[in-house]
Parts: C-alpha cells; structure tokens; sequence
C-alpha cells in the first residue's frame, strides 16, 4: 500500500489514562512518557526548590524578595502541549492566584529542568522551543551527574547562555531571575 496512516494524535485522555508511576507530556501531538525521577534528579529538583520557596514564595514586602509563586512538577497546557517541568514560576504581578484546576495555562516566567541521560536530548530539542514560544522569560537546566547549572535568557525567540556553573563554582552563587539571594549548589548534589 503506498499511501501511509496517519498516526493518531494523543490527547489529554491519553495522559489521564498513564499511571502515577510514570510523567506525561503531549508535545506537538505526540505522547511522550519518562518514569518518574530517580533520587539524584529528585534531590536536586527538592534543594532547588527549598533554597528558592523561603525567600521568593511569599508577597513581595513579606520579610525577603517574595513576589513569586515556586512550584514542583507544573502541570503546563500551552498552545495545545502539555508540559511537566521539574519547578516553575510565577511573577505574582502576572499571576496573583493560583489556578483552581490541575494546570496551568499561563506560561511560568521561569521553568527548570533537571536533566538525566534519558531526558536531555528531549528536554532541550523539544521542550525548549516551547518555552521560548511561549514567551518563558528564564531557563534553568540542572545535570546532578555532571553537577551543573546552566542558566538561560530569552533573547527575542531563542534561549541565550548566560552562565554555567559546574566543579569550579564558587560554593554560593547568584543566578537570574533569582540574583538576590545567594544559592548554594553543593546542596544540589547531596546523596
């Protein structure tokens, strides 16, 4: 038969219907499914999102930067994709409430995510263009193998580098949009 079939397009059934065990995510019409993080990814992600909750997860003028909302594993419905980063965020001024519902359909001002050798290639040649589409101001992509954090700007349509910290890193930095306050990656990394 010369003519092909069209592959079915996934839905948001589609997602519903996958275990607990396992992350969803609709990208362009397709499903794809990773197991859920392993304590390396899951550490990491947990530190990051504790250094950053005290101090910025609270309105602003409340004893610390404040003015956004931190949250684990975002449900993102976003031009018609579903994406699960580890962490977003919200500038308070752009989302005052939390949605009632599971997702989120305005797009975080900041996403992480926190890569591993099965996720890496997925989480910057498809995840990353749909950030950038929808207008995710920063990116953070964490390797707790390598034990690095790149941090990205939004540069127009595409995501610029603006700094890596790895082995040589001082042991607190600073890095957009959260230069306020001092991170201490070596907390990223415990086992």
């Amino acid at each position: 038969m010369a003519a092909e079939r069209a592959r079915k397009r996934a839905t948001q059934r589609d997602l519903e219907a996958l275990p607990d065990t396992v992350v969803g995510e609709l990208l362009g019409g397709e499903l794809f499914v990773t197991p859920r993080p392993a304590p390396p990814h899951a550490t990491a992600s947990s530190a990051i999102g504790g250094q950053l909750w005290d101090p910025f997860h609270r309105p602003t003028g409340s004893g610390g930067p404040g003015g956004w909302w931190i949250i684990d594993e975002p449900e993102l419905h976003l031009g018609g994709d579903v994406l699960v980063p580890d962490l977003g965020g919200w500038r308070r001024e752009r989302l005052p409430a939390l949605p009632a519902g599971a997702a989120f359909e305005l797009a975080p001002d900041w996403a992480c995510e926190v890569i591993s050798p099965a996720t890496a290639r997925f989480d910057r040649t498809r995840k990353l263009p749909i950030y950038a589409r929808e207008g995710v101001s920063h990116l953070w992509l964490v390797d707790p193998m390598a034990q690095s954090l790149e941090v990205y700007r939004l540069e127009a349509d595409h995501y610029g580098l603006v700094a890596t910290f790895g082995e040589d890193a001082p042991t607190r930095i600073r890095a957009e949009p959260f230069a306020a306050i001092e991170l201490e990656l070596a907390r990223w990394w415990e086992r």
